[in-house]
């Protein structure tokens, strides 16, 4: 398992990235059960769904660091090497928290054994790679039954997220929201349609929303957020924007007080965290001030319009790599015709399909390409940039002033 540490330090020293996945990779490659062995003593959070994995882990991970060591796969490397080098690179910590890709939590979980396992939301997310939803979520069902001593701590509000977590053996259930719904107007038991109100949903073959422990609630605006559980009330105060983030960390804070964190002492730690992998950073790159936001879905952008400043201009960037889904059919998904900025201009690898799909919502945009060239062309001023995942790792290496602790 040395071999993958110095691996990773060789690949960090490089400047060839985190060198998390081939440090990973070499490990696995010559110890096949190095996962199983590496978990083994700690107490184990896994953080899985298709968005907010990587700040939910975040927060969970600052809530257990007010109790002991952590070991976490900050970067969001979140395939099994990626878990991999997160442990091995902290080997004698007490907690681990590990993201982890939909589609390799079954591998993870068999092999680690987690005392917790976080189930955010499922929706439609690269469908060249993952395939349709309901198949992921049938196969996270089968995954989570045979995980007994793991509590699963699941989105109630996520029709898709109930069915595939209704049969764990531990349950704890979290209104979390869900504002995209995409994906859930039909039962995914039965294919009816779906009954649903504000705050409840329902379908006539039985399955329905689940009562929750915990609950976000969103107060009137400029007032703390709260999160109630029978009794209890604990006060949250998030650096991070959006009301999908209070959701986050309600998530968070369950998962936390499972593992043995009083609730109040997660949400003051969680308080502190402001930066997530480069998400929501400031950037000055000349006469501008970026913010680098990540959406890349139809669920993380609707997410992300109530988080753009109408105000400002807009740069949206999207790539069709591997990493991405080469697939850009899901543009269409997208309720661009929410966007209200002055401005907007189509970046990136695939700036002609996104420019065809905003021109169908009726918004008058420009197309640059290269996103640098865009933001230089734009006047002085603060400008939201949202990317998909490759060329939000793109921006973050081409910004002279971005921060890179996450590439």
């Amino acid at each position: 398992m040395a071999a993958g540490t110095w691996t990773a330090r060789l690949s960090r020293r490089l400047g060839a990235g985190s060198g998390s996945i081939i440090g990973g990779r070499v490990t696995l490659a010559l110890c096949p059960d190095a996962l199983a062995r590496l978990a083994a003593g700690r107490q184990v959070a896994l953080v899985s769904g298709t968005n907010g994995k990587t700040t939910t882990s975040h927060l969970l991970a600052a809530a257990l660091a007010s109790m002991g060591t952590v070991a976490h796969n900050a970067t969001g490397s979140n395939m099994l090497d990626g878990a991999l080098a997160a442990l091995a690179q902290d080997p004698d910590t007490r907690f681990a928290v590990i993201e982890v890709d939909e589609l390799h939590l079954a591998t993870v979980a068999e092999a680690v054994d987690p005392e917790v396992i976080v189930l955010l939301n499922l929706s439609r997310d690269q469908l060249d790679r993952g395939s349709e939803v309901r198949s992921v979520a049938a196969a996270l069902s089968a995954a989570l039954i045979r995980q007994p001593r793991t509590t699963v701590v699941a989105n109630a509000d996520d029709p898709m997220v109930v069915w595939a977590a209704a049969p764990a053996v531990r349950t704890v259930w979290v209104s979390a929201g869900a504002t995209w719904a995409g994906d859930t107007t039909t039962c995914p038991r039965c294919g009816r349609s779906l009954a649903s109100t504000t705050e409840r949903w329902a379908c006539e073959c039985g399955l329905a929303r689940p009562d929750a422990a915990w609950t976000a609630v969103d107060q009137a605006a400029g007032a703390a957020s709260a999160v109630r559980t029978t009794g209890e009330s604990v006060p949250v105060r998030l650096s991070l924007p959006g009301r999908f983030n209070l959701g986050n960390a309600v998530m968070a804070i369950a998962a936390a007080a499972r593992m043995g964190v009083d609730p109040q002492d997660a949400s003051d730690a969680m308080s502190r965290v402001d930066d997530v992998a480069g998400r929501y950073s400031l950037v000055t790159y000349g006469s501008h001030e970026v913010r680098l936001l990540l959406a890349k879905n139809p669920a993380g952008w609707t997410e992300t319009l109530g988080v753009i400043d109408d105000a400002k201009a807009l740069l949206i960037v999207v790539n069709a790599r591997e990493a991405d889904g080469r697939d850009t059919s899901w543009l269409w998904d997208v309720p661009f015709d929410e966007l209200r900025s002055p401005t907007v201009v189509a970046c990136g690898e695939r700036a002609a399909d996104l420019g065809v799909r905003l021109s169908y919502a009726d918004i008058v945009h420009t197309t640059i390409a290269d996103p640098v060239a865009a933001i230089a062309a734009m006047p002085p001023g603060k400008i939201d940039v949202v990317a998909n995942y490759t060329a939000f790792a793109d921006l973050r290496r081409r910004l002279p002033s971005a921060p890179a602790e996450a590439l």
